[in-house]
């Protein structure tokens, strides 16, 4: 079936209205500042896939606009403007670096730099007031928070190949269906 605007718009539609609710429940549960970002950018999947990554990216980028307006944590907002949200189609990108070592070590880098942005933003926009709580525990508190965030984004990735993964075998057909 042939996909006309119409259909793509409102797909984009609805997967980003799901986003802005996942990133607000996120932000309103107080446990969701890394989890509720990175559930929000599993819904590019359906986007990625259908349509690819221009619209994609589009559907990121007005999420991302409408999280920062409308969800009152800036630091959930931020990690899925800068980390997370783009990372679908980031993923989808770089499955053609062949050794997965060299793959797995841009991931990472842009995963960190874009981690290490966020909290230099919240530095600029909140003052020392972030800097101390992250050293309140000492620097091997925050060297150990970073691990763990490496972690969760490597958790991050495989959870996103298997979602990919169970679109393409059950998901897509229900979707094509009405989209």
């Amino acid at each position: 079936m042939r996909k006309n605007e119409s259909q793509k718009i409102a797909l984009c539609g609805v997967l980003g209205a799901l986003s802005v609710v996942c990133l607000l429940a996120g932000a309103a549960l107080q446990i969701g500042t890394y989890a509720a970002p990175m559930l929000a950018s599993f819904l590019l999947i359906p986007v990625m896939e259908e349509y690819g990554a221009r619209y994609a990216l589009l559907l990121y980028a007005t999420t991302a606009v409408l999280g920062l307006l409308l969800v009152p944590e800036t630091e959930l907002a931020l990690f899925y403007a800068l980390v997370v949200g783009y990372y679908p189609v980031l993923r989808h990108a770089l499955r053609r670096v062949k050794p997965v070592v060299l793959r797995w070590a841009v991931k990472l880098a842009v995963f960190n730099a874009a981690t290490a942005l966020v909290y230099f933003l919240l530095f600029a926009l909140v003052g020392p007031a972030i800097l101390q709580e992250m050293l309140a525990d000492g620097p091997g508190m925050a060297a150990l928070l970073l691990a763990m965030g490496n972690l969760s984004f490597f958790l991050c990735d495989r959870a996103l190949g298997a979602v990919t993964i169970c679109y393409r075998r059950v998901l897509r057909r229900r979707v094509r269906r009405f989209f």
